[in-house]
């Protein structure tokens, strides 16, 4: 089943965003996402996925808005809210799900559990779980794109939590000064680990790289149609040799944390109302319903499709067969 289909070299980059099989192409992409979290939720509760997991419910329209506006050379890289990523880079949703369950068909071969999947050849280089340690990792990535003149971009999503960690601008400061091609994506889904963005942050964060030359812009994260016009641009920026863009995309997350999170720093009233009033998935739907562009029947045979799809993926994690005990020892050391 195809996510987030990437650009390709020759399509324009302002090609016009509400185009009628364009708005049911990012309404399938972000409800397999919203599917396959709420399935793995569900695992995690029956005990068939162990360790930490982080789910992307409500966040959908942030990485499907700005991987519609990628080209094929662009890498990802990402924190331990990772699975939407990968779904939306074109990884297969049967190896996704196998990870999550410890399985030996997992994209890490069932080692890397939730935090921690690998895809060279979708160009996503992880899921990480140490904040912000994607961010320098990122800047490399740019700096591998620019040296080997492929034309890439390296999208660096990262946290408004993570945004206050040292790490974070050094790796601006260099990619400032080398003009790297990398997009610092902040997804501020305004409560980190548990603590609101306005208690832990000061000043505006899409102008956190003021300072070194590298300018910023604030999205709503809950409109995949407007990050995806933010994107367009701050690819572009990137790609023509200007350096580094930082977009902060205001989104926000439904569920806790993580699972274990019981999310008592914030209301249900509040959590309700945004569900209400800002689910990106319903959102969507309603303008593809209102603008004439679908009926019920046919957003309805699309949910179908993907709860097939997600069905599939999840009975494949759960046949796949248990990591051999010898894989303890094996891709750990490398001879170079």
């Amino acid at each position: 089943m195809p996510i987030a289909r990437r650009r390709t070299k020759t399509e324009a980059a302002d090609a016009p965003s509400a185009d009628p099989k364009a708005l049911l192409g990012y309404y399938k992409d972000m409800l397999l996402i919203r599917r396959f979290e709420e399935k793995a939720g569900q695992m995690y509760g029956m005990g068939l996925i162990g360790g930490f997991c982080h789910l992307y419910i409500g966040q959908e329209a942030v990485v499907v808005g700005i991987q519609s506006a990628q080209q094929p050379m662009d890498s990802v890289i990402t924190s331990y809210r990772d699975h939407g990523h990968m779904l939306a880079c074109g990884m297969d949703p049967k190896g996704v799900m196998a990870e999550l369950t410890g399985r030996r068909g997992g994209y890490s071969k069932g080692k890397g559990g939730s935090m921690h999947m690998f895809s060279r050849e979708k160009k996503f280089y992880g899921g990480h779980g140490i904040v912000g340690a994607q961010v320098p990792i990122g800047a490399g990535l740019g700096f591998a794109h620019k040296y080997n003149k492929d034309g890439g971009v390296c999208l660096t999503y990262f946290g408004e939590g993570a945004a206050n960690q040292g790490q974070v601008y050094e790796s601006f400061n260099m990619a400032a000064l080398w003009k790297l091609p990398v997009i610092f994506v902040i997804e501020n889904n305004r409560y980190a680990m548990g603590t609101s963005q306005e208690r832990a942050a000061a000043g505006e964060l899409f102008r956190r790289g003021d300072a070194y030359g590298i300018p910023g812009r604030q999205v709503d994260g809950m409109n995949v149609l407007s990050v995806r016009e933010a994107a367009i641009e701050a690819l572009d920026h990137a790609r023509s040799g200007k350096g580094p863009m930082v977009l902060e995309v205001r989104t926000y997350r439904f569920r806790g944390h993580s699972m274990s999170d019981p999310a008592k720093y914030r209301t249900k009233e509040e959590v309700e109302r945004m569900r209400q009033q800002s689910d990106p998935v319903e959102n969507l739907r309603k303008m593809i319903l209102d603008g004439g562009h679908a009926d019920e029947d046919a957003l309805k045979a699309i949910d179908r499709e993907v709860k097939a799809v997600v069905s599939e993926a999840a009975e494949f994690a759960q046949q796949s067969p248990e990591p051999d005990p010898s894989e303890l020892w094996t891709d750990v050391l490398v001879d170079a």
